[in-house]
């Protein structure tokens, strides 16, 4: 049975994320900061599944993560799911405290990568993959999402890196698409976000697409609302 280890699985995209991988029959283990919600998650699943609350920026956690993974058998899948924004809501660069983007550079950018290294022992052995949630905000230029755009950025430039150094995995760095989430709500609550999708409706089906897919490493991104078209 394939194990997919997925961080930021309490709520929204890795919330769904986890649920879909799930009922297609994969073994799972599951991280987020909140206890009590990501044991809510874990009891929707039937099948196999270790929920390990902590922070992914904290090196025994990731190490912790491995391990319960190497428990059910291995990594097939690597999901890098956990996010912060830096400021809640975003304010312009002029505003934002240098303390959150620090922040968001440490769990958008370096504790991923942290992961992946703790990993790949496990990575190699499968030839498995690894999946970097990013968004538009690293390649388009937004006002007030400079801090989380610029730490997404950082991850989709390694995330080719290491594709180039690791070429018999795939590393994959996908933007989304817009989604209505808890995230979004906090990083603009001012805005109506009752037109975008859930992450059920349209980036869980393509994400399982492209998992499916076993496409090369590469960026990629959920085409406006569809499930069905990848751009690069």
């Amino acid at each position: 049975m394939a194990v997919a280890v997925v961080t930021g699985a309490s709520r929204g995209l890795g919330r769904a994320l986890a649920l879909a991988l799930a009922a297609q029959g994969w073994s799972l283990v599951l991280d987020a900061r909140g206890a009590e919600a990501l044991g809510a998650v874990a009891a929707e699943l039937d099948g196999p599944v270790v929920a390990l609350p902590g922070d992914v920026a904290d090196p025994a956690h990731r190490a912790e993560l491995v391990s319960a993974a190497r428990g059910l058998g291995g990594i097939d899948l690597l999901v890098n799911n956990a996010s912060v924004l830096g400021a809640e809501p975003l304010v312009p660069l002029a505003e934002q405290s240098l303390t959150g983007f620090a922040e968001a550079l440490t769990v958008n950018t370096v504790a991923p990568l942290g992961l992946v290294q703790a990993a790949l022992p496990l990575l190699r052995e499968s030839g498995g993959t690894v999946l970097n949630i990013s968004s538009d905000a690293a390649v388009e230029a937004y006002e007030t999402w400079g801090g989380y755009g610029a730490s997404k950025a950082a991850l989709d430039h390694w995330s080719a890196v290491l594709a180039q150094e690791e070429p018999a995995l795939r590393v994959w760095s996908v933007d989304p698409g817009d989604m209505r989430t808890a995230m979004y709500a906090a990083a603009v609550p001012g805005d109506d976000d009752s037109g975008r999708p859930l992450p059920e409706d349209a980036a869980v089906p393509a994400l399982l697409e492209l998992i499916g897919s076993g496409a090369a490493s590469g960026r990629y991104a959920v085409s406006g609302r569809t499930a069905k078209e990848w751009t690069r």
